[in-house]
């Protein structure tokens, strides 16, 4: 029997598309996700009607988590050769789509989903509820879906050094002041903006919507080549020692703590090469 998918493509209007990502318990992207992403963002592109995509999650405390590593091997090669791998060329797509894509984030966002929220057009975040992180550099890899590349553009080159090499979690509010957002709101908020901001562009002329949006990428987006060659050093990075112990410690640390590991990466992964030891604060209530 097949496995349901870990994507669900609903239209609640003609012109408006809403991708919902629901992989418990932690949201981890595994490479049904990217083929199906994929899929789906390649043929609302070519949907005449699509003027506004929507990301969510419904899976409580995540947004889009990390890509699963352990998976890696089983991501399909390109169909032709020339062709960029199936993550880049989807993220590539999606930022230059004829449609506006939004990001509407609660809970954790980090690696492969936070290179997804940075490849959408607006990204609106629970001010109490988002939290973003960068965390490959700490378990030994590089960032290899494009957050090496747009976050710099987005927020600046020593703010995103810090955050790709410290591998920290990083709340909604810095994010917001960092300008990692587009703009936080409460989280009792956050479902009625997104909705409202997407039925007043829905609105719209979609000619207009797309034109604008291109002439804003010829000046923020960074060349398609550095993604690809990107993507290339992050699957070098993963048969490196230096990441194959870092993985062995991280899986001893959720051996012995479970799922807190994920729920707290950002704090977890400076114990990586240690005894396994949890941090010193009570696991907050889910």
């Amino acid at each position: 029997m097949n496995q349901p998918s870990t994507l669900r493509l609903e239209r609640p209007t003609r012109q408006i598309a809403r991708i919902t990502f629901a992989n418990p318990p932690v949201n981890l992207v595994i490479p049904e996700s990217v083929v199906t992403l994929h899929r789906i963002v390649t043929e609302l592109g070519e949907d005449p009607d699509v003027q506004v995509v929507i990301f969510d999650s419904e899976v409580p405390d995540y947004f889009i988590n990390h890509f699963d590593a352990a998976a890696a091997d089983d991501l399909p090669e390109p169909e032709h050769q020339g062709d960029n791998p199936v993550w880049t060329d989807m993220v590539l797509r999606l930022s230059k789509a004829p449609y506006i894509s939004i990001a509407a984030i609660r809970g954790r966002t980090r690696g492969g989903g936070n290179e997804l929220a940075l490849a959408c057009d607006l990204r609106y975040a629970s001010r109490e509820k988002a939290l973003f992180g960068q965390p490959e550099v700490g378990i030994g890899m590089v960032p290899g879906g494009g957050g090496a590349q747009r976050l710099p553009r987005t927020i600046g080159r020593d703010r995103a050094l810090e955050a790709i090499l410290t591998s920290a979690d990083y709340d909604a509010d810095l994010a917001e002041r960092w300008g990692w957002v587009t703009r936080t709101l409460p989280d009792a908020e956050l479902d009625a903006f997104v909705d409202a901001t997407a039925a007043r562009l829905a609105s719209f002329d979609r000619q207009a919507l797309a034109s604008a949006k291109a002439m804003v990428n010829r000046v923020t987006l960074p060349p398609d080549a550095e993604l690809v060659t990107a993507y290339g050093e992050f699957e070098e990075s993963m048969t490196r020692p230096g990441f194959l112990a870092r993985a062995a410690g991280i899986g001893a640390l959720v051996a012995d703590q479970g799922l807190d590991v994920e729920y707290r990466l950002g704090e977890y992964i400076g114990l990586a090469n240690q005894a396994p030891e949890p941090p010193q604060d009570a696991t907050p209530d889910r």
